[in-house]
């Protein structure tokens, strides 16, 4: 659910329906940091930092961050973006925004809570991870790539002890690199529990070799298919275009749904999840479940700016809105899906007329320069740069700020030198238009609509 659209609000409200809410942990650090700035210390969240084991930390980022509202026009304190080298200080803000993220949306009831995070950004994940567990968080969600190493890490960190994470870096295949973190410093009296761990897959050929494969428990596996929205898993082999250029799914991509039930373990269907009728066959095939995305990111409880939300609210009872498959936007080389919404960057007019920037970096990819030393780029950045640093100048063509367009769609887009704020980025499943549906003559509608509507399919399977 990109970054925050998915917040501790729309998990808490799941959760408290009696569903798995799970939070984005994307970017958890640069969120945490901003809506300090934007909104201080609420009471709800001072009661949850009250309970973070080194009191400290907590004092240092608040004394950083929340001693005085941001203006409207004023920007936001950029964090120092993450590296293999990144300080102590920068791993305190990840626990702490992790475990803040968690606690809120475990806050009040005794519902399931998880954390959902992308294995290609790798250098926050261990941290991250920490966070989340000390917030007692009961599922961690993983996919955009093979986490094999992620059950044992989450039962690692549970035990304090320190893990040593891979860190991919281009022309070393594979490589020797490692993130080690070491997490004794932030533990508590009381003993940790770790995760369940789910693999999000696009195939029972992955599902089956994350099984085999992991160092750890998989418990099992959200199924999400290629109308999903987001990072969607490329197809498999060679394969073709179709006449707007998005990628065409063959045979090699289709799941043996028989192949996943005699894994054993449960699995959830992903993508295209719309209706009533769209549960009912999840469970025909075999599923535990569904996952929901598009639908909860469009209701008042999400993280999506309340504007732009409306607005596209408005647009979608209006008429149809094109969601495109792009092959350049994300610089991770994944498929993306992008929402062609007016006034984001999916419009390539107000694209241009941003200056390319890169503040965040949480895509930037670690290469190796001539005297072994790793540095850090992205397409995304400006073009004269990411050459600079051994880049390919045709992998700039196409590639958007997923970070800052990302962040400006929650509602935190950087106010630039020139006044400017960043325009937001949209992504959403293929099927947004059912949107439509749900609202039924509506403005607007809550997460307990999104499952009374859909939990229909449950009587009906």
């Amino acid at each position: 659910m990109g970054i925050a659209i998915s917040g501790w609000p729309l998990a808490r409200a799941v959760s408290r329906a009696g569903q798995l809410g799970v939070v984005s942990g994307t970017a958890i650090d640069a969120v945490f940091a901003r809506r300090l700035q934007n909104e201080g210390v609420s009471d709800a969240l001072r009661a949850v930092l009250e309970r973070f084991p080194v009191q400290s930390i907590v004092e240092r980022v608040l004394a950083q961050f929340a001693q005085t509202r941001r203006a409207v026009s004023d920007a936001y304190q950029n964090l120092v973006m993450l590296t293999h080298r990144s300080s102590e200080h920068a791993h305190d803000l990840l626990v702490l925004a992790a475990y803040a993220e968690v606690a809120l949306a475990k806050d009040g009831h005794d519902g399931r809570v998880g954390m959902n995070l992308l294995t290609k950004v790798q250098v926050p994940t261990a941290p991250t991870l920490l966070g989340a567990i000390l917030a007692n968080c009961d599922y961690v969600v993983m996919g955009a790539g093979v986490p094999t190493h992620i059950p044992g890490t989450l039962a690692s960190l549970a035990a304090g002890e320190p893990v040593d994470m891979p860190l991919d870096v281009v022309g070393e295949t594979p490589s020797t690199r490692r993130l080690r973190f070491v997490p004794e410093r932030y533990l508590p009296t009381r003993a940790l529990r770790a995760p369940k761990f789910l693999g999000v897959v696009s195939s029972h050929v992955l599902a089956t070799a994350l099984a085999k494969r992991s160092n750890g428990p998989v418990e099992g596996f959200v199924l999400e298919r290629p109308n999903a929205g987001g990072h969607n898993a490329p197809p498999r082999g060679a394969y073709e275009v179709d006449e707007r250029g998005e990628p065409i799914y063959g045979p090699r991509d289709e799941v043996k749904y028989e192949a996943m039930v005699e894994l054993g373990r449960p699995f959830w269907i992903g993508g295209g999840v719309t209706h009533a009728r769209d549960v009912a066959d999840a469970l025909a095939l075999g599923a535990t479940g569904v996952q929901v995305g598009t639908l909860f990111a469009y209701c008042e409880e999400s993280g999506m700016e309340p504007a732009l939300r409306a607005q596209m609210l408005k647009t979608i009872a209006e008429g149809d809105v094109t969601v495109t498959t792009s092959l350049t936007a994300s610089s991770t080389g994944y498929p993306f899906k992008v929402v062609a919404a007016p006034g984001s960057i999916a419009d390539p007019a107000v694209y241009d007329e941003r200056t390319r920037k890169c503040d965040l970096g949480y895509l930037r990819e670690a290469y190796a320069k001539a005297d072994g030393t790793l540095g850090y780029r992205c397409a995304a950045e400006p073009v004269s740069a990411y050459v600079r640093k051994g880049g390919d100048p045709a992998a700039t063509k196409g590639s958007v700020c997923l970070c800052n367009g990302l962040m400006a769609t929650c509602g935190l887009g950087q106010v630039r030198s020139d006044g400017r704020v960043e325009a937001p980025l949209l992504t959403s499943g293929d099927s947004l238009n059912d949107v439509r549906d749900l609202l039924d003559g509506r403005s607007s509608y809550h997460a307990s609509d999104v499952i009374d509507y859909l939990g229909a399919g449950l009587t009906s399977s």
